[in-house]
């Protein structure tokens, strides 16, 4: 049965809330679905110093957290209610909403102190009463739960779009933070590989954030003008997160501003656009570096398919040929899809999973103990 459903996704880079509104058909193996229409709503710029805020363990507090859950949830509401307007779709017409909601905060692993954690705001019951329409939240923490990381969840809607019988493909996204889903020809479920790169756009943007005054290089035009300094990124690839073996995740408590910020404070005397080239490079640098370490060994790649902000980084796709040359490297625009669309799909078939009823981690990705029914529902 056709269902007509919106993906929300709010992710590392904070740039904006996305909106996918899509028809699917089917669920599980028969999965088709169509995007109808996709805006990015960007952030003020007083939400997103909220958001950055609230992820600094030094300047956050439980007050924010708690104003901020509900705030993000009537943003999202309006990202909604826009992707509809502008498709001239009625709310009413909705079966349901995915919302990934934004991370603040992700623990994979715990400790002596903290329990193994995540969390997502963006309040789903606000969403579901500002539409009417029923919400689907939560997704990473079912996972969680079973004892996996929360992350990687896209490879499941990765596998279902994208397998193929000619040839491996590696779906790889360049978002604040990197991630692969790595498909065998001829490949299971259980056969994929999947696991968070490293730093995607987020160390990139920073750079240019704090150095430009701008949010992020325009297709890696201030990269292309740099000298890589690969003496430094051979030092930042002895990090242990490198060498670890999947599964396993990332995030800005890794490669958030702080991490920038040391880099700027320590090499002052490098030019502006050989800081930008050389977090360019790292950035490409992990990608090939975890292919050869934990994919190739496995199986061969013929084509990497690139999403996220990173795909319109040319001079980073540059370099990543240049590291892989063994590879075909495409976007989703090669492929006639959309590269800033594909997470909020993604969740929105995550969704529809939820509603059938369907497990949709892969724990061989996650490190969960099982397959799991993921996300809760609010009811519209």
């Amino acid at each position: 049965m056709s269902k007509l459903a919106v993906g929300l996704m709010s992710g590392t880079s904070i740039d904006g809330i996305d909106a996918a509104l899509v028809r699917i058909n089917g669920a599980g193996l028969e999965t088709e679905v169509e995007l109808l229409h996709f805006i990015t709503m960007p952030f003020s710029k007083k939400d997103k110093e909220a958001i950055f805020q609230c992820i600094d363990p030094d300047r956050s507090n439980v007050s924010l957290v708690c104003q901020l859950n509900f705030r993000l949830g009537y943003l999202l509401a309006k990202a909604v209610k826009e992707v509809c307007k502008q498709a001239h779709l009625p709310l009413e017409k909705l079966d349901f909403i995915a919302s990934h909601g934004q991370t603040v905060y992700h623990l994979p692993h715990g400790g002596d102190i903290y329990e193994r954690s995540t969390l997502q705001i963006g309040e789903p019951a606000v969403i579901a009463y500002e539409t009417g329409v029923s919400v689907i939240a939560n997704f990473r923490s079912m996972d969680m739960a079973a004892g996996g990381e929360g992350a990687p969840l896209v490879p499941y809607t990765d596998y279902l779009l994208y397998r193929s019988d000619e040839k491996g493909v590696a779906l790889q996204n360049i978002g604040g933070i990197g991630n692969v889903t790595a498909i065998p020809k001829r490949g299971k479920l259980d056969d994929l590989l999947a696991f968070d790169t490293g730093p995607g756009n987020m160390v990139i943007d920073e750079v240019c954030q704090i150095i430009k005054g701008q949010p992020f290089d325009d297709g890696g035009k201030w990269a292309a003008l740099g000298q890589v300094q690969h003496s430094l990124v051979d030092t930042w690839m002895e990090m242990d997160f490198f060498t670890k073996q999947p599964p396993k995740s990332t995030g800005r408590e890794r490669f958030g501003r702080s991490f920038a910020e040391k880099i700027i404070q320590d090499h002052q005397q490098l030019e502006a656009n050989d800081v930008i080239a050389t977090v360019t490079y790292f950035t490409a640098k992990s990608i090939a570096d975890a292919y050869e370490r934990f994919i190739f060994p496995k199986f061969p790649i013929d084509e990497m398919i690139v999403g996220g902000g990173g795909s319109l980084n040319k001079t980073l796709l540059q370099f990543l040929q240049r590291l892989l040359p063994g590879v075909v490297i495409r976007t989703q625009e090669d492929l006639g899809f959309s590269s800033e669309a594909k997470e909020a799909i993604a969740f929105a078939i995550l969704g529809n999973e939820t509603i059938h009823h369907h497990p949709a981690n892969v724990p061989k990705a996650t490190g969960a103990s099982k397959p799991v029914v993921l996300g809760s529902i609010t009811w519209g």
